[in-house]
């Protein structure tokens, strides 16, 4: 728990950095712009039920699908938000000695290689002692960041677990506001009912 702690104090510290750094030299935000109306599902969800070393509840409207392009990872998998051209990418990693750092680290530097694009990136606290989960989530903001929402939790001894959020469209989240806002609700409710499963299930 305490080496937990010091991670995550590290990651804010860095964050704070960056950000301060970033703020000063930004362009004036524009004003907010209407949107046109997107018929968006009405909430509802499932828990996922298969034999992965974690659970969580998803919308019934996104799919699960395995991740192809990493066929060597059988605990990868993409949630797809067909209706809107969205993908949820989750990557799960067992941890192994002291690679809990690097693991953390490396989600830190994926989140903020989108700062040229961004406006601000705020992080968020995820703190769950019940079910030991732990983490961070960046909020991207800007018209152009090619992922607006990324995370990972962890328990910090056997699990690891990192999310982002692509579009598969060209980068434009003044007209995407709506969507993004949506599939929030439906990340930050499956970072709420995360839970870790027994390390036996993990192969």
């Amino acid at each position: 728990m305490k080496q937990l702690i010091r991670i995550i104090l590290y990651i804010f510290v860095l964050s704070f950095i960056v950000i301060g750094l970033f703020s000063c030299s930004s362009d004036q935000m524009p004003k907010p712009r209407g949107y046109f109306r997107i018929d968006l599902p009405k909430k509802s969800y499932q828990t996922l039920d298969s034999t992965f070393p974690y659970t969580f509840e998803y919308p019934k409207y996104a799919e699960i699908k395995s991740d192809l392009l990493s066929p060597d990872q059988p605990y990868w998998i993409n949630l797809e938000f067909l209706q809107f051209n969205g993908s949820l990418h989750l990557s799960y990693k067992k941890i192994m000695d002291t690679n809990l750092v690097q693991y953390v680290e490396d989600t830190h530097a994926m989140a903020y290689k989108h700062i040229s694009k961004a406006s601000s990136i705020d992080n968020r606290l995820i703190f769950n002692q019940q079910d030991s989960v732990y983490g961070l989530i960046f909020e991207i903001n800007g018209l152009n960041a090619a992922s607006p929402y990324q995370f990972f939790v962890t328990d910090s001894i056997h699990h690891f677990l990192r999310g982002a959020l692509y579009f598969n469209v060209e980068p434009n989240n003044d007209s995407l506001a709506p969507v993004i806002n949506f599939i929030k609700e439906d990340i930050e409710h499956l970072i709420t009912s995360f839970k870790w499963k027994s390390l036996a299930d993990v192969k």
